[in-house]
């Protein structure tokens, strides 16, 4: 890209690093943040998609715990993992990093000094849930009972999703753990809070010009407002951040709120990226302009997260609370743009869960059906606006019926036909009424998919796409170019035939590359094109090696080598454009472009995860 084109932030979900990721995981922020980045760098636009591992709080020691190891080297582990499921998803991460690091340290003990600095962390002494089991500490989302307000039984200690209100753990009526089921204790403990009713003015300003949202987005996050309270910051637990307060940096019971640090991760990443790609102060054409849009991806679970703690950070840090303040050494920073929150992909109407064994793995999933078959289901099929129940056989019915059926068969037919009788593409001769119609549905579709990729509607894109797959075969079929073939009167109709399919399958690609990108490349290559179409990501050892130094006891060893995906994107040739297929390019014989899967799979489902009846 070049330096003046609009620079897109594309902010991913971080996934904890307590187990290898699920489909679930995948569905809700994977798939879609990477269609979506890879359509804006298709238009033009200079895109940084940033990510990376949540390796704080309670889960991962409750996991490591169980594992019998350390949390720091569970977490290395999960780590490693997450990042091998997430590039052969071929998700185009600029930079998936972890948040034990220097740099993410450094920068989150940043956010928290000028938050205390501008009067917006406030220390109170707070009732704190304790495990009696255990002696840790619960955090408020590791504690289930009944909403005070509303009476909903299944409501959490940090907030009620059923009536949306926020909540503390010692609100809860008949609190319990949920890691083993025990009524926590309550203790008093010395915290930060972050005086979220100091900020609420600025945050109701900002919600209520956010008129692009989506709608169950919008309207959880102004419902969030009405009952604004100081939310503790810190956590009495010796896993995460260093407080950079004197007297607290070096005390290795008190860590900073996983929560606070974990959305500081998108600055945190972006920075990072910078340093690595050579210029230290690259990240802040994302974050300090005005006019850069960011996106944040996630699923709906996190949306408080979103819409209310990183925004209310965000603007205590720049000092525009009802309490002013100052600006601290990164500025006046960007609040996000949208909320892009998916809803929860189930199964057998159970939402994913490596603790209840509900899970089918991503690295199972691409091992036996790689990436594109599993973002295709997601995108057609996925938890965008509603739950979405995953069901084998739902899998194997889209993967035949639609994708080899109708895009592989089109491809194939197409190219095979062109391929037999010209050896290349052929020179075509004057159009018809219909041969001009699909090629004219042809570029209104890539219009239309272009503004719905725009505004994060995947399925409605990904659907205009298969309808144009579906009118192509319909043309074919209507044409009959194999009748076509058998008399030399008719060549150059069938010549026109033939060009006018390879043109619509050739835009057809180009619509499917952000949903499809290993397969893209596939017809990329069998329309007798060279070089990289659409990039892919690629994994690269790094050292921890931070300009800035974080403070405080357990900060990471400099010099510790990590796994990060990364990639040049930048020198693909894929573009959101129509890319006219030339007469005499030599046509590949075409391999099959997709495996048609055993009907008996979706009665069964495979050996690593087999229906239940």
């Amino acid at each position: 890209m070049t330096s003046d084109s609009q620079p897109v932030l594309v902010c991913v979900a971080w996934p904890y690093a307590n187990g290898p990721r699920h489909i679930g995981h995948v569905a809700g922020f994977g798939v879609p943040s990477d269609v979506f980045a890879r359509y804006q760098r298709m238009a033009g636009k200079d895109v940084l998609m940033v990510s990376g591992t949540d390796e704080h709080g309670t889960p991962l020691l409750v996991q490591a715990d169980k594992e019998g190891v350390s949390v720091r080297d569970m977490a290395d582990r999960y780590n490693e993992q997450i990042v091998e499921d997430l590039a052969g998803l071929g998700l185009s991460y600029d930079l998936f990093t972890r948040t034990t690091t220097r740099n993410h340290y450094a920068v989150v003990q940043e956010l928290f000094t000028g938050l205390h600095a501008n009067g917006y962390m406030i220390k109170e002494t707070t009732l704190g849930a304790i495990s009696p089991s255990t002696g840790r500490t619960l955090p408020d989302r590791y504690i289930e009972g009944t909403c005070p307000i509303c009476g909903a039984t299944d409501a959490r200690g940090d907030q009620c999703d059923t009536c949306g209100n926020q909540l503390d753990p010692s609100d809860l009526i008949d609190p319990v753990s949920k890691i083993n089921g025990e009524t926590p204790k309550f203790v008093e403990t010395e915290h930060f809070l972050l005086d979220l009713p100091s900020l609420a003015d600025a945050l109701k300003t900002w919600l209520e010009g956010r008129t692009d949202w989506r709608p169950n987005v919008l309207k959880f996050s102004l419902n969030l407002l009405e009952d604004l309270r100081p939310r503790a910051m810190t956590r009495d637990i010796d896993w995460g951040v260093p407080i950079p307060v004197d007297g607290w940096e070096d005390d290795n019971a008190k860590k900073l709120y996983v929560w606070f640090d974990a959305v500081i991760g998108y600055l945190s990443a972006s920075i990072e990226w910078a340093y690595r790609s050579g210029d230290e102060d690259a990240w802040k054409r994302w974050w300090q302009d005005p006019s850069t849009p960011g996106y944040y991806f996630m699923g709906k679970d996190n949306i408080t997260f979103h819409s209310q703690i990183w925004p209310a950070e965000l603007i205590g840090y720049a000092g525009q609370g009802s309490k002013g303040g100052e600006q601290h050494r990164f500025g006046e920073l960007n609040l996000p743009t949208e909320v892009v929150s998916s809803e929860f992909l189930t199964m057998s109407g159970s939402k994913f869960s490596s603790s209840k064994g509900v899970v089918i793995y991503v690295k199972d999933f691409l091992k036996e059906f790689g990436a594109d078959a599993l973002r295709y289901f997601i995108a057609v099929a996925g938890p965008e606006t509603t739950d979405t129940d995953f069901t084998w056989d739902e899998f194997v019915r889209r993967i035949n019926n639609e994708l080899a059926n109708g895009w592989g068969n089109l491809v194939n037919r197409t190219v095979s036909m062109a391929h037999k009788n010209f050896g290349s593409v052929p020179a075509p001769g004057t159009l018809t009424e219909s041969d001009q119609r699909l090629l004219d549905l042809a570029a209104q579709t890539m219009i239309d998919v272009g503004q719905s990729l725009h505004a994060a509607k995947f399925k409605n894109g990904i659907g205009a796409v298969m309808h144009l797959v579906g009118e192509a075969n319909a043309y074919i079929a209507e044409q009959e170019p194999w009748k076509l073939a058998k008399e030399e009167a008719s060549r150059e109709r069938l010549a026109t035939v033939l060009w006018t399919a390879l043109q619509v399958v050739s835009d057809c690609n180009v619509m499917l590359t952000p949903y499809l990108p290993h397969t893209a490349q596939a017809v990329h290559e069998t329309l007798g094109r060279t070089g990289t179409w659409a990039a892919m990501p690629e994994i690269r050892d790094v050292a921890d090696e931070s300009p800035i130094d974080p403070v405080g006891v357990g900060v990471p060893d400099k010099g510790r080598t990590y796994k990060i995906i990364t990639g040049d994107y930048s020198s693909q040739q894929a573009v959101w454009e129509r890319i006219d297929v030339v007469p005499g390019t030599e046509l590949r014989k075409p391999q099959p472009l997709v495996t048609k899967l055993d009907p008996e799979l979706g009665e069964t489902g495979p050996e690593w995860a087999r229906v239940i009846k």
